[in-house]
């Protein structure tokens, strides 16, 4: 399945490479929180990704880890945690104090100023996330990640699917090409094929740290249309990207920070780069 494209490429007939802002701004301000993602819209991003998890209560929260140690004040499981004891932690001033430690980080990150603000600090829903891109002045896409292995197993997929049926989601696209604006990833093709099986409609994305020997050839999982490699592989194999092609697929590449990845990218054609800067990603590929 294709998807609309914000411009063309100024060098060639090719459609623009899609800058995806990975779990928000997160250079610049907390992964995963309101803050971050608002920000990469107001930084242009083609799409937002996020990392999705179910709590105990049966909530969807955009958290990467297993636990929230990491990107909180707290600590367990988010699996073993209701949405209200999420909602008590603070989940961005872990970011600021790195700030205050002399880490480089945009200016405007000072902690006294910003461990007040609630949309740097509280653990952020999807569907909170899904009405941020409801509310956007332009189309702005949503690649949805699903962790796994976890507690809940198929549970996950299928809040998430009532949960994108609720904001029109599994419909097809409604524009004159039809194209789906929000897509499913994950690094496992259960998962994918769980998603594909309740809401066909919805495009699939599968996630590679390695290339193994079964899709070294472009080949991916049954219904699955778009390849995610690690950009580690474009290092290893830059010929993947014309070998997915061939074989009808998209490739959306992860995490592309770095300019000369960026360059790789642009030059091997892939089509979209998930990114914690999408401003100076889209500034350097001339498209803002």
């Amino acid at each position: 399945m294709s998807y609309a494209r914000p411009a063309q490429d100024a060098r060639s007939s090719r459609p623009a490479i899609s800058v995806v802002a990975h779990r928000g701004a997160s250079e610049d301000a907390p992964e995963h929180t309101l803050a971050a993602y608002r920000k990469a819209i107001e930084d242009g991003a083609d799409a937002l990704e996020c990392d999705v998890r179910l709590t105990a209560d049966g909530h969807l929260v955009c958290v990467h880890d297993r636990r929230v140690n990491r990107t909180s004040n707290g600590r367990g499981a988010v699996s073993a945690l209701e949405l209200a004891d999420l909602a008590a932690l603070d989940f961005g001033s872990w970011k600021d104090e790195l700030a205050a430690a002399g880490r480089a980080v945009d200016p405007s990150e000072e902690p006294d100023r910003q461990t007040d603000d609630p949309e740097r600090t509280s653990v952020l829903t999807l569907e909170r996330l899904l009405e941020l891109v409801a509310d956007a002045d332009r189309r702005v896409e949503l690649a949805i990640e699903t962790k796994h292995p976890t507690r809940w197993a198929g549970q996950v997929e299928e809040r998430l699917v009532d949960l994108l049926a609720r904001f029109g989601h599994t419909k097809p696209g409604a524009g004159a090409d039809r194209t789906s604006q929000v897509r499913v990833m994950s690094f496992s093709a259960r998962s994918l094929h769980r998603v594909r099986a309740a809401a066909p409609d919805i495009p699939g994305v599968y996630l590679m740290q390695f290339l193994t020997p079964r899709h070294r050839d472009g080949r991916l999982p049954p219904g699955v249309g778009i390849a995610g490699p690690g950009v580690r592989i474009l290092r290893a194999h830059p010929e993947y990207v014309a070998k997915a092609h061939r074989a009808g697929h998209q490739v959306h590449v992860w995490t592309v920070n770095d300019p000369s990845d960026v360059e790789l990218c642009q030059e091997l054609g892939v089509d979209a780069v998930i990114t914690n800067r999408p401003k100076q990603v889209r500034r350097q590929l001339g498209l803002g």
